[in-house]
């Protein structure tokens, strides 16, 4: 039976001071939005070095390149993954490249973090892991979520049986795009459930493992793409999990897990930063976690620092975000696609 062990405190966090991880030559595939908000987490709080950054189009590399003082601009990918100068490779390209370029990065010697999705399907993904294995690369997804300090405290309360029995986990997940925004192009894996609700499915699964069982429904957008999807899944152990996504405006955006004798509640926004709420069923006591929410993604650097201090150590994966995780969470991913195109 399962006997619930009350914190008095919640615990603190035992991630890594990221200044501290072995400092690590950084070359940047795709110079987008996300890219720029990596590299400037990574030149705010770490000690790693950005050494490359590729497009194809030069002006665009050349352009990030100054705008961050990378020494490098090149034009293609594959002029990234050939430099001497580079040891880990960030892709932060199109969904639709995540997994050639992956590729592509191992073959040429270098080691791997992946901007989530991993792949836009598990099949890709496994393709990933298998090469990461026969080149003997470090290889991990880009889920930044997944290495911030609240996820450790989460993790613990789980394990520490904080929350009594779990029953459920429910999350959500949407934002706001303008029309030009890549989200809606089918062409580039467009809709929000690679792009938002890869989160909140990444989240489930990642604590309570595969569906056993799984149900969806969604609505088309114009474009080609789902524009919204709607999710429901039991796990192991009677565990029941929901959640939404949509690109047309925004959500709460928190997750809740319910437990027999307690309830956890991440806050808006739950990917990022900030704080978490650990209730008992009765309400009567609450102990709040406090995390600087700032930025929404001035965060991005927690993963780079994972990355480096398992490749200084010889390790080629992460147990925050194993391929194994990355793989499950996109098996649901086809699984809702069969059920909502």
């Amino acid at each position: 039976m399962l006997v619930m062990t009350p914190p008095t405190t919640l615990p603190a966090s035992r991630v890594p001071d990221p200044r501290q991880a072995p400092p690590l030559r950084w070359g940047v595939m795709g110079p987008g939005w996300i890219a720029s908000r990596f590299v400037g987490a990574l030149q705010k709080h770490t000690a790693q070095q950005v050494t490359a950054v590729g497009s194809r189009d030069l002006a665009r590399a050349a352009s990030f390149a100054q705008q961050w003082g990378v020494d490098v601009a090149v034009e293609g990918y594959e002029a990234v993954a050939e430099r001497p100068d580079v040891d880990v490779v960030y892709v932060a390209t199109t969904h639709d490249t995540h997994a050639d370029l992956a590729i592509l990065a191992m073959e040429s010697g270098k080691h791997v973090l992946v901007e989530k999705p991993l792949a836009t399907n598990a099949g890709d993904a496994r393709k990933i892991a298998e090469v990461a294995v026969a080149t003997d690369r470090y290889c991990a997804e880009a889920l930044w979520t997944l290495y911030l300090p609240k996820w450790d405290v989460l993790r613990q309360l789980l394990d520490d049986c904080a929350l009594g029995r779990l029953r459920s986990i429910s999350g959500e997940y949407g934002e706001h795009f303008t029309g030009d925004h890549r989200i809606f192009d089918p062409a580039l894996a467009g809709g929000p459930l690679l792009d938002l609700g890869i989160y909140p499915l990444s989240m489930i699964t990642s604590l309570v493992g595969p569906p056993t069982t799984l149900t969806a429904s969604g609505t088309a957008h114009p474009t080609g793409v789902t524009g919204q999807v709607a999710v429901t899944m039991t796990h192991d152990d009677d565990v029941l999990s929901s959640f939404w996504t949509t690109m047309y405006g925004a959500a709460r955006n928190d997750l809740r897990l319910v437990g027999d004798d307690a309830v956890l509640v991440v806050e808006p926004v739950h990917n990022g930063p900030g704080p978490m709420t650990w209730s008992s069923a009765d309400g009567s006591r609450v102990l709040a976690y406090e995390e600087p929410s700032a930025l929404h993604v001035d965060g991005l650097h927690f993963q780079a620092a994972e990355a480096a201090r398992r490749i200084a150590a010889g390790e080629r994966e992460t147990p925050m975000r194993p391929l194994s995780d990355s793989i499950v969470a996109l098996e649901a991913v086809d699984a809702i696609v069969a059920v909502t195109s």
